[in-house]
């Protein structure tokens, strides 16, 4: 049998009557009388499997008592209907092979606390809730692709490593690069797709992206995965709504094909679907008042902060945009106001119920001087981006761009109270293992 015709948990409903093997793990067993029950996932479902007293043969009856949680298994049985199931259907089991013992898998069905759970997160990974989790964010992934694809966007891939800054100079993982001098872990892939919009016009990349800041907040991680997207002759106002469709098209995606998933995770779907709604757009000074009302107070000029965005999701409910805020608070390649000098052609999307920032994204600037004035402003070397500000000198047009946290917007849309469960193997100030 080729491996695309293999059955799997998820087929199950299509057999029922007849009789199938299936390899996979025990999540987990229990007892009564007559019957003992094994939960068995292989990686597409979970299922109950019956070891019944008098209809299963006595020699794999016997068996049950040496399956420990997590041994690797095939097991042979007749599919049945079963209305309490997940998906309608139980095994019947008339033969068990065992393929790997499972020992004293050191988690159990008792709680744990964070850190003793991520010391094995190889591990953890194998829970119920884990696996909802990351099929939610492999959905996420899908629906990204997707929607990006189907508006002629092209997938360019940046460099992990670069010469250059692109965000924070003090956020930078630095190392030595051969003979060349110092090279960082990019913080960004942006001016690598800037360039790429002259050759294809709407481009994005997907992958790693590294902060070092030093920063134990539940919305940060030292390595995280970001989608960045650059699109030639789009303004502001272009920018963001397309970040809005494309974050009601995942919402759509997540919640047409994840809702066993979500109820695993006990997520509350009411915020979800109210953020089906259009988003607020709040331009920054609106904010400023805003939060002068309802608390903590932002001074006129700051950046927003966690307790600022965690109060403006709160009192609206659902996604917000806030827009222009002041040049100083943002990186230097951003669009200068055409009638305020003092602040940027930006927004960030703030999430609801304390998630915080989960797009940044600005139109960008096309003037060769005014960005030149702004890396001496923050003390960057314009020789380092003589290839960058090539973009200005050669058919330089309006675009636009941002950049998406997968973690924040997985967390997000699952409920997760720390990103760091969002990705398989976080990597934080205090943790690099496993």
């Amino acid at each position: 049998m080729r491996w695309n015709q293999r059955i799997t948990i998820k087929d199950l409903p299509l057999y029922i009557g007849q009789t199938v093997t299936l390899p996979g793990w025990i999540q987990f067993s229990r007892k009564s009388s007559q019957v003992r029950f094994l939960g068995f996932r292989d990686g597409s479902g979970l299922i109950q499997a019956l070891l019944i007293k008098g209809e299963t043969p006595e020699e794999v009856f016997g068996l049950w008592s040496e399956l420990r949680q997590e041994a690797s298994v095939s097991i042979t049985g007749e599919v049945a209907a079963c209305e309490q199931g997940p998906l309608g259907v139980e095994i019947k089991v008339s033969h068990i092979d065992i393929l790997g013992t499972g020992g004293d898998f050191p988690l159990g069905r008792k709680e744990h606390g964070p850190d003793f759970l991520h010391n094995l997160r190889h591990l953890w990974l194998r829970s119920k809730k884990q696996v909802a989790l990351f099929q939610i964010r492999d959905q996420v992934i899908q629906a990204i692709h997707e929607f990006l694809w189907s508006q002629s966007f092209v997938k360019m891939d940046s460099p992990i490593l670069t010469g250059t800054v692109g965000e924070d100079p003090k956020g930078l993982f630095k190392l030595d690069y051969f003979d060349l001098g110092p090279a960082y872990l990019a913080q960004t892939g942006q001016l690598y797709l800037e360039a790429s919009i002259f050759a294809h016009g709407r481009v994005f990349c997907f992958g790693p992206t590294f902060r070092a800041e030093k920063s134990k907040t539940r919305r940060h991680l030292a390595e995280f995965w970001m989608l960045e997207a650059e699109m030639a002759f789009f303004d502001a106002q272009d920018n963001i709504d397309l970040q809005e469709d494309l974050i009601h098209f995942i919402l759509n995606r997540v919640l047409e094909r994840c809702l066993a998933p979500l109820e695993v995770l006990e997520r509350d779907l009411a915020p979800l679907k109210r953020s089906l709604e259009p988003f607020v757009r709040l331009d920054y000074k609106e904010a400023v008042k805003l939060l002068a009302q309802i608390g903590p107070l932002l001074v006129d000029g700051d950046d927003l902060g966690a307790t600022h965005e965690t109060a403006l999701g709160e009192h609206f409910g659902k996604p917000v945009f806030v827009m222009d805020y002041p040049k100083a608070v943002k990186a230097f390649y951003m669009k200068e106001h055409p009638e305020e000098p003092t602040r940027v052609k930006c927004a960030d999307l703030i999430a609801p119920e304390g998630h915080g920032e989960i797009i940044g994204g600005s139109q960008r600037e096309e003037d060769i001087d005014k960005i030149l004035a702004r890396l001496a402003e923050a003390g960057l070397a314009p020789e380092t981006y003589d290839w960058y500000l090539d973009l200005r000198r050669y058919g330089s047009v309006v675009h636009s761009g941002f950049g998406i946290g997968l973690e924040r917007l997985v967390g997000w849309m699952a409920g997760m109270h720390h990103i760091r469960e969002c990705i398989p193997f976080p990597r934080m100030m205090e943790r690099l293992t496993p």
